[in-house]
């Protein structure tokens, strides 16, 4: 089996998906434990946030992974020996940023969000991230009553007593709210820590790590005495329930905090664009050493509070905050080897063989190319990166693992290239089955073109059907798949062989399979009797199955939701056939009228190109219906719908689809229900530009409150709520009858 670490999470099977994610998980639990309930963290931060990060990927991916995942939970189980307290308001922890990139898609996220536009104005707070354990102090009417870690987010560590011998902690409070809580972060610094392991060294006593180790360590002791005797500091940052507000911005109610009496941190500043935070994060950074505690990164907060609310939370994240985290280590070392693994949808990755070097304390031997243009030193679109050095065999690389637990490559220093390397030359055939290895108009990727002859999708196709998203079936798992695709009195070559398994295991006088090694009666009965459940499946579940690319299950909710039969769904992919081979003959001519402007010196005509290729295939009106509701379709667009048609049209995957489906009843997804929503079960339509409520607030709202969104109005529509610049959407509402109000009018409906 290849190493899963070195696959991209695009690339991973269902089956491959589970085993990485429960490696990631125990990993990640297991560092939760070490820092937040131990005190002895064993891996870098580093290290840790590559390792959630992937988690995270994995997640996106495969949905059915989250539940219970430590992605989804904030901090680690309580300490033994602390009396619990409850939060009265979640602490959370913060998204990771790592690139530049990222800051600014932060802004973007949040402006979209609140339907802001590119230039108006929106502040965030830029300050350090305090490397140290998080405290929330509860006080009322002026008095410290309670302390808390933050343990799990929900339940934390009573630590008041400890709280209490923090100089930096007021005990009494003038001029606060009835009831205030401050949250804020515990440290050492780093001449405390060094004065410290000094003490404990010269009495025989316990040595820290670091600071943070130190810090934690310290406020965690059932003796608050020793706690007392240790030099502990306190950063005010936040803040948790309140009976009244502080401020109507996040560096107001920080200002008041320090009016209060806490220690609020110096280099916490102002910032009116991603630059302006940027630039903070970067004096921070040079700044850093200089410090005299640790920090890992900038924390960057939206400073209008009502937006803040406004963005409310994810499960364990706030919208409007960000952690930009410093970089990891760079290290050295020689590319011995570049490996070609391909992946469930047929794409070839480079896996790149290092001699061993240790990275941020982590030994990396293998790292991603990521793909063909990587190698070669140029971006998808030809212009140059890492200068235009390409990489090859046999060069002296820099590797980095910044962001993801799959190390990369960084540089080259070609002064180190050995004598007679040569251009690294991207197979043009699957290593798997020797059949083409294309590439797409837009693709950075290489694919095979096997399909099901190819072992390396075929199997993994097949995994992907009995995953936990799709058939899910009892007793069918990635084993199994693998042991019947090689059998051959009882192979299961493609999906329809599953439900054919039984008859043919009936017909099979010699080698039945409860008189298989490792099987019985009653296990093959089980097996049978599982198959059987599966043979009525939701629409959802079976186009998810299907594994085509770019199809995943969010996307195949919002076909079932749309189409309602599978019926519906294939004879509308059959209409639209003649239209999606127009659209790519309309890439194909917008790629060639981009080389030949280049080439010409003068500006690309792309509209035109694109409208001569779809002219000229003088679609039938049905197909063009078919093509531009599909396209339409909430969720759906032009690379996901040529995928899907693409699939159905392919004779041989169709036939194999179609033998699938005649084994199956499918059932149509159930209407989503909301008891006392004006609008539960209906079907709106958003057009124009929203002035109070962003598109994407707008869809969550509705589809809470049990309604669906579609993407074009069509008969079955309900309601089209349209703001200015409303066009043919409120036309087509018109010529048909559909109901249309404004903006004023749809928030008056969901009671604002």
């Amino acid at each position: 089996m290849a190493d899963l670490a070195a696959v991209g999470v695009a690339d991973l099977a269902p089956e491959q998906a589970a085993a990485e994610w429960q490696r990631l998980a125990e990993a990640v639990s297991r560092a939760n434990r070490a820092y937040h309930t131990e005190d002895a963290p064993e891996i870098s931060d580093a290290e840790y946030d590559a390792l959630k990060r992937r988690l995270a990927a994995i997640e996106d991916r495969f949905p059915d992974l989250a539940a219970g995942s430590p992605t989804q939970q904030v901090g680690a189980a309580l300490a033994e020996g602390f009396a619990k307290v409850r939060h009265a308001a979640r602490m959370l922890s913060l998204e990771n940023a790592f690139e530049d990139a990222e800051v600014t898609e932060f802004d973007d996220r949040i402006r979209r969000y609140l339907n802001l536009a590119a230039d108006a104005p929106l502040a965030f707070t830029a300050e350090p991230k305090i490397d140290g354990l998080s405290l929330s102090l509860r006080y009322e009417d002026g008095t410290l009553v309670q302390a808390a870690t933050r343990g799990d987010g929900e339940m934390g560590e009573n630590v008041t007593a400890n709280a209490r011998t923090i100089a930096d902690i007021p005990q009494r409070l003038t001029g606060a709210p009835a009831v205030l809580e401050v949250r804020g972060e515990v440290y050492m610094s780093h001449a405390d820590f060094a004065a410290l392991n000094e003490r404990q060294a010269a009495a025989g006593g316990k040595t820290f790590a670091n600071p943070r180790n130190a810090a934690a360590g310290s406020l965690r002791q059932l003796d608050a005495a020793i706690t007392a005797a240790r030099p502990l500091r306190f950063f005010a940052y936040g803040w948790g329930e309140l009976s009244a507000p502080l401020a109507g911005t996040q560096s107001g109610a920080i200002a008041r905090l320090a009016e209060l009496g806490f220690r609020t941190n110096p280099l916490t500043r102002l910032c009116r664009s991603p630059a302006e935070m940027l630039d903070q994060y970067r004096a921070i950074e040079a700044g850093r050493a200089g410090l005299g505690y640790d920090i890992d990164g900038v924390v960057y907060k939206v400073d209008d509070l009502a937006l803040q609310a406004r963005l409310g939370f994810r499960s364990t994240t706030p919208r409007w905050a960000l952690a930009h985290k410093f970089p990891a280590e760079l290290a050295w070392t020689r590319l011995e080897a570049i490996d070609i693994q391909v992946g469930r949808t047929g794409a070839l990755s480079p896996v790149a063989r290092l001699t061993p070097v240790t990275v941020g304390g982590v030994v990396v031997s293998n790292a991603t190319l990521h793909n063909e243009d990587y190698i070669a030193g140029r971006d998808s679109r030809g212009a140059p990166i890492r200068g235009g050095k390409d990489i090859r065999i046999g060069d002296q690389v820099q590797v980095y693992r910044a962001g993801d637990v799959i190390p990369k490559v960084a540089d080259v220093d070609l002064t180190a290239r050995p004598d007679g390397a040569e251009p690294y030359a991207f197979p043009d055939r699957c290593p798997e089955c020797g059949s083409p290895a294309v590439r797409e108009e837009g693709d950075s990727v290489r694919r095979c073109s096997g399909g099901l002859i190819c072992p390396a999708q075929a199997v993994e196709k097949l995994k992907h059907a009995v995953s936990r998203g799709a058939f899910d079936i009892e007793g069918l798992g990635a084993k199994q798949v693998e042991m019947f695709f090689a059998d051959p009195a009882l192979p299961i070559r493609e999906p329809a062989d599953i439900f054919t398994l039984e008859a043919r295991d009936a017909a099979e006088p010699l080698r039945k399979l409860k008189n298989r090694e490792g099987w019985g009666e009653k296990s093959a009965t089980n097996l049978f009797r599982a198959i059987d459940e599966r043979r009525q499946i939701p629409l959802p579940r079976l186009i998810f199955a299907l594994g085509i690319r770019h199809v995943g299950e969010v996307a195949a909710q919002d076909l079932a939701r749309h189409y309602g039969s599978w019926e519906a769904m294939t004879a509308a992919l059959d209409r639209a056939r003649p239209a999606a081979l127009a659209h790519r003959a309309a890439d194909a001519a917008e790629q060639a009228e981009r080389a030949a402007a280049l080439a010409e010196g003068r500006r690309a005509r792309v509209s035109e190109a694109r409208a001569a290729a779809v002219a000229a295939a003088d679609l039938p009106a049905e197909a063009a219906a078919a093509w531009s509701d599909l396209v339409a379709t909430d969720g759906i667009g032009p690379v996901l719908a040529l995928s899907l048609s693409d699939a159905f049209a392919n004779p041989e995957e169709r036939a194999a689809i179609d033998r699938l489906a005649a084994h199956l009843t499918v059932t149509a997804p159930a209407a989503r229900q909301t008891a006392g929503s004006p609008i539960a079960g209906k079907t709106l339509v958003f057009t124009g530009t929203l002035e109070k409520m962003a598109r994407a607030e707008a869809k969550a709202r509705a589809e809470a409150m049990g309604a669906k969104v579609a993407g074009s109005v069509s008969a079955k529509t309900d309601l089209v709520i349209a703001g200015p610049g409303a066009g043919s959407k409120a036309a087509k509402a018109a010529e048909l009858g559909v109901e249309v109000i404004d903006e004023d009018a749809w928030l008056a409906l969901i009671g604002g």
